[in-house]
């Protein structure tokens, strides 16, 4: 099947699919679902997702936030 006709089939654009296959985009659960139902076949037998563990750890280490109150402790609490 070309990129054009499953594109068609699937209500996206031909340059879509394109970067599908490479890899470059994402597709939304719908249009992932459409193309397994095309195929039939189910979604995790096409799509796969593989984290980038590196960049998780190095995301997760900038997102450590201080919330320690730094306020008046006679203040009541409210």
């Amino acid at each position: 099947m070309t990129q054009k006709k499953l594109a068609e089939y699937v209500g996206v654009s031909r340059q879509t699919v394109n970067a599908i296959e490479r890899n470059k985009y994402s597709p939304s659960l719908e249009v992932a679902f459409r193309i397994a139902n095309i195929f039939g076949t189910s979604v995790e037998n096409i799509f796969f997702y593989e984290p980038d563990i590196e960049a998780e750890h190095e995301f997760a280490d900038r997102a450590i936030i201080d919330v320690s109150w730094q306020g008046d402790d006679n203040s009541g609490g409210n």
